[in-house]
């Protein structure tokens, strides 16, 4: 059966990524989650925006499933779960259910039946399927056909430096090798992902080695992830079939990645300056050792743990150390985001690799380190909602480098030494990385970082599994990037039911870093209202964020309406410097706040010292069914507000903002109220072919239509557009540097002086069979009076 997953196109340059450019512009269509899949465009390097090509959303059918017939009754509820520890359920009944659950996932298939094919995401029939679409639940079984077998090694008094005797011993150790084949042939999802690792292994083998390139801030890092991408592959598809081709293969590339083509001379190779580098490369080689341990030859197995000591572990003491006195190791204090993770996470699975063969003591030292650490910062990065302390986007690589190195050490040693728990709210970063995704792909505000490669979702396997939340699996398995090796074990194959089944269509994420809200009219529907509006601090982002307090994105009709444009030129002179309010970051347009879907007052930025305080945040608590299809009541909406003045302290002395769902969830307002003593001047970016009309907009994208209208205007304010540029009166850019362009995106504006205002924007989508009489023109309500029935 096909699958809704990607098929590595070999075509596509994959060592030199970086200078190819999708509609989102950073890179590889399958890796990078905020990419459209279309074919890349040679452009300037790192040519970043948001962009949504202005044609109807085509559709690539990819699966012929038996979905959309009624099977009978429910299978199951959650008293079957697994995550049910109140032992009520006979063993018996367990298997009875877990049987009935796979003769069921066997028949209907994989859920979606096509892939949106700009924004890679899956796409769902309209259909009521009573037995398969049933509340995510886990059926415990003991049946080697559906279930992964315990794991033999059960260590009394685990230890970080006392591993497994078997090889493998990261993630996949010999035992679920063994059980895979049964499971594959039960499970249609496991079955579609290894059709596509072996596919994807086919291309990668005929592809010359991985090009050395040193791009500029982000090193080799897209070299050393694309080295690891391939290595798994290759070692994948050896241990599945034996054939010793797949183990050259992969020699090359290790070959390749301390040649004297690859990099300087000496122990600097792996650039350690940039150690997100590093840590990569000794992942990969960590792999390459250990799933491929008993077919390397003496020989090789001392050259390949060589090599990883003198540019990989021996630099992370050194790191740890500062003992060269080069700061490489900053990373290891203070620093909650992917750059602890990633770090630590390579580290500990280049130890764990070569344990009890190395001779020097390194591996052993590195793991009385980097355990601690990764405990102390990386596990930190969720803040206490869930949310992600970067971007949306840095979700993807720290929580990567977390669940690889939370999974090797269960593997290897036998526990994770509290690293998936430390942090009492660590579990909850599954919930946001499904309200962060829309149809219109991420809530992708910030930086959307380098190509990903490697780097997925799929820690949503392991978290859902590990956390007993089987809508994380359930979600993640329908996704674009699933289909790879590290899926293959992650995933638990007794999962069964829908994700959305009982998942409330609107979330509040509230802790005061981020401070945001997601709101949607379906989770199924490729066409539904999904509108998501942040506040949150302009500072303690790992230097990843804009300055975008009352940043938003709505969309609708299979298209995205306002967007956000994403990273800069990594390699821009003074892009990282620092997030002070004189950072040269904030020079660059899409970090400025011009850059962004808010208030711009006086034409200048906001301050980093904002802190906004969130006034409501309510929804009707609508949450969608079994069914694909929801009926959204006339009393379903969610509003969010919050005083945002802080943002303009010294210019403003009240702003307020507020979004909500109107009619059903089939309109959106959103309104400021402001009292400033400069200029104002409403933005958002759109790649819409706009005509404006006074207080009327005109919004078009392919066949579909969007109209915005300013309820009760203020005395002069109308639509106006431009173009998503610097204004004239920004400060000059440093000596030499240039802003990125972004073509096809234009700025919505509302202009007016120095005054108080309140600012009404409905956004009607215009829905098909939906008639201009069907639509509601809401009253005119203050911020702080909003309430759930206040604009019916």
């Amino acid at each position: 059966m096909a699958s809704n997953n990607y098929t590595y196109n070999a075509t596509y340059n994959h060592s030199n990524a970086s200078n190819l450019h999708t509609p989102y512009g950073s890179g590889d269509p399958y890796y990078n989650e905020s990419t459209g899949f279309i074919a890349p465009n040679a452009t300037k390097k790192k040519n970043g925006k948001w962009l949504k090509i202005g044609l109807p959303v085509a559709l690539v059918v990819v699966a012929a499933a038996v979905v959309g017939i009624i099977l009978g009754v429910r299978a199951h509820n959650k008293s079957s779960s697994a995550s049910s520890k109140d032992g009520s359920s006979s063993s018996s009944s367990s298997e009875a259910a877990a049987s009935q659950a796979a003769s069921i996932k066997a028949e209907v298939g994989i859920f979606p039946t096509a892939t949106n094919s700009l924004y890679l995401l899956p796409i769902y029939p309209s259909a009521t399927n009573t037995a398969a679409y049933t509340s995510p639940t886990f059926n415990p079984s003991t049946n080697a056909a559906l279930s992964w077998p315990d794991d033999p090694f059960q260590p009394a008094s685990p230890a970080p430096t006392s591993v497994r005797p078997d090889r493998p011993r990261l993630i996949a150790p010999s035992y679920k090798w063994q059980a895979l084949p049964a499971l594959i042939k039960s499970d249609p999802y496991l079955k579609s992902w290894n059709d596509t690792i072996f596919g994807n292994a086919t291309a990668y083998y005929s592809l010359p080695v991985v090009q050395y390139f040193m791009d500029g801030d982000s090193g080799i890092l897209d070299n050393a992830r694309e080295i690891k991408m391939r290595i798994k592959a290759f070692a994948y598809v050896y241990r599945m079939t034996n054939d010793t081709k797949w183990v050259d293969r992969a020699y090359q590339e290790l070959q390749n990645a301390v040649s004297d083509s690859f990099g300087p001379s000496g122990s600097l190779k792996w650039n350690p300056t940039h150690f997100l580098d590093t840590g990569e490369l000794t992942a990969a080689f960590g792999y390459a050792y250990d799933w491929l341990y008993d077919v390397w030859t003496d020989d090789q197995k001392t050259e390949i743990r060589t090599n990883m000591l003198t540019y990989g572990l021996e630099r992370g003491l050194i790191a740890y150390n500062n003992s060269d006195n080069l700061y490489t190791g900053w990373w290891t204090s203070n620093t909650q985001g992917n750059w602890n993770c990633v770090c630590n996470g390579g580290l500990t699975i280049g130890s764990l690799a070569i344990l009890g063969d190395d001779e020097t003591g390194t591996a052993e030292k590195l793991l009385g380190m980097t355990v601690d650490n990764a405990k102390g910062n990386c596990a930190q990065a969720v803040t206490s909602d869930g949310s992600w302390t970067e971007t949306a986007n840095y979700w993807y690589f720290g929580t990567t480098g977390h669940a690889e190195m939370a999974s090797s050490l269960m593997t290897a040693t036998g526990s994770d030494y509290d690293l998936l728990k430390v942090n009492p709210n660590f579990w909850k970063t599954g919930l946001f990385h499904m309200y962060i995704t829309g149809p219109g792909s991420l809530f992708a505000w910030g930086d959307h970082g380098p190509n990903k490669m490697s780097t997925t979702a799929n820690a949503m396997f392991l978290y859902g599994d590990q956390f007993q939340h089987p809508e994380y699996v359930l979600f993640q398995r329908d996704q674009h990037d699933a289909p790879e090796p590290w899926s293959m074990f992650w995933y638990n194959p007794t999962v069964a039911g829908a994700f959305w089944d009982g998942m409330p269509l609107d979330n509040f994420f509230t802790d005061d870093l981020d401070q945001w809200a997601a709101m949607r009219g379906s989770w199924t529907d490729e066409n539904a209202i999904y509108a998501a509006m942040k506040f949150g601090k302009n500072q303690g982002h790992q230097t990843h964020n804009d300055l975008d307090v009352g940043d938003f994105v709505i969309d609708a009709l299979g298209t995205r309406w306002a967007g956000d444009l994403g990273s800069g030129d990594y390699r821009s002179e003074g892009y990282f410097s620092n997030d002070t309010q004189n950072s040269e970051r904030w020079q660059y347009y899409r970090k400025r706040t011009e850059g962004q879907n808010t208030i711009l007052v006086n034409a200048d930025n906001q301050l980093v010292t904002a802190e906004p305080k969130i006034l409501q945040n309510l929804t009707s608590g609508t949450a969608q069914g079994s069914s694909t299809v929801i009926d959204i009541t006339s009393d379903s909406t969610a509003l969010f507000t919050g005083d945002l003045t802080s943002a303009y302290a010294d210019t403003v002395t009240s702003w307020k903002r507020g979004i909500r769902l109107l009619n059903s969830r089939r309109q959106v307002l959103i309104q400021d109220e402001i009292n400033a003593s400069q200029s104002v001047m409403w933005r958002m970016h759109t790649n819409a072919t706009v005509t404006t009309d006074g207080t009327s907009a005109k919004l078009q994208i392919g066949d579909k239509t969007m109209q915005m209208s300013i309820l009760n205007a203020p005395s002069g304010a109308t639509f106006t557009t431009g173009p998503a540029q610097r204004l004239s009166t920004d400060p000059p850019l440093i000596d030499n540097q240039v802003d990125q362009p972004n073509p096809g995106v234009t700025v919505v504006m509302i202009s007016l002086p120095a005054g108080e205002y309140s600012l009404q924007v409905l956004f009607n989508p215009q829905w098909d069979g939906m008639s201009a009489s069907d639509f509601v023109t809401p009253a005119s309500v203050a911020i702080d009076s909003w309430s759930l029935t206040s604009h019916n």
